[in-house]
């Protein structure tokens, strides 16, 4: 089953006259729910910086193996993914019903672009269910709310948080929000959260960034690796720790030693609530 809530006029709050980070990042995915506007400017930015595409990958990639770990390892059920972005292969439901059918996933996200492509192209297992949210990742209370209609907020929850904290430019109200939402849910929830980050060994990031809060919308806020580690704070942070997206836990052939991945500015993590 699948249902979309707050669906309505979302064509008309569509801009395709200024690029979109949702739009931008499927492009570099490969997809084709983007503008023209969109490609030139990711194709802008790529030639800033050559290897930005792979963190779109890299922070894909992630996902699928995070969800993967919660269903198959820790048991996890239910997913609250705020900031989902356009659908594309392997999206949270896919990865945790394949696993577990019974698997409930909750999406929310304030791109009507977005919602209007969940409604046609995101299902549900039978066992399972998915809902789709049109609501700001500020608005904590309207969130948890809506989601409590979809999954058990008594019962363990993986918060997922994609790339999408970047867009709260107040370091504070950004760890607030996080904090609330982890604070609703129970103990054995998990929180599940990437971020673009800013370092001095990756100018060319910065310069990428600045192109686009100058030339796109929403803008982009940069955090350091020790900013990123802060939205964990309080819970069992699992190993490997805050690390590139594309060294968490990354996969190799049965009885060989997985290489280690270039990195890449797209940070990330997975922790734990524990009972307090």
């Amino acid at each position: 089953m699948i249902r979309v809530t707050g669906y309505e006029d979302l064509r008309g709050r569509i801009d395709s006259t200024r690029p979109h980070t949702a739009r931008i990042w499927n492009y570099w995915l490969g997809g084709k729910d983007n503008y023209p506007v969109d490609r030139e400017a990711g194709d802008q930015i790529r030639a800033i910086h050559p290897g930005i595409g792979a963190y779109a990958l890299a922070d894909r990639l992630f996902l699928g193996r995070a969800v993967h770990h919660l269903v198959a390892e820790a048991g996890v059920r239910q997913f609250l993914d705020v900031g989902t972005g356009l659908p594309s292969a392997d999206n949270t439901h896919e990865v945790a019903q394949r696993t577990a059918p019974e698997a409930r996933v909750v999406y929310v996200d304030n791109d009507p672009l977005v919602l209007t492509h969940a409604r046609a192209l995101l299902a549900s297992t039978p066992e399972g269910r998915t809902d789709y949210l049109d609501a700001d990742l500020r608005d904590v209370d309207t969130i948890l709310e809506r989601a409590a209609g979809t999954l058990d907020l008594s019962r363990p929850v993986a918060l997922m948080l994609l790339g999408v904290v970047i867009f709260v430019e107040d370091h504070e109200e950004s760890y607030g929000i996080v904090r609330r939402l982890m604070d609703a849910l129970p103990a054995g929830s998990h929180l599940v959260l990437s971020h673009t980050i800013t370092s001095p060994a990756m100018p060319e990031v910065d310069a990428a960034v600045a192109f686009w809060n100058e030339h796109g919308t929403p803008r982009l806020t940069q955090r350091t690796p020790e900013q990123v580690e802060r939205y964990f704070d309080g819970l069992e942070l699992l190993a490997p720790g805050v690390v590139s997206c594309s060294r968490w836990r990354p996969g190799a052939p049965d009885g060989e030693e997985p290489e280690e991945p270039e990195e890449v500015a797209m940070f990330c993590g997975v922790a734990r609530k524990a009972p307090s």
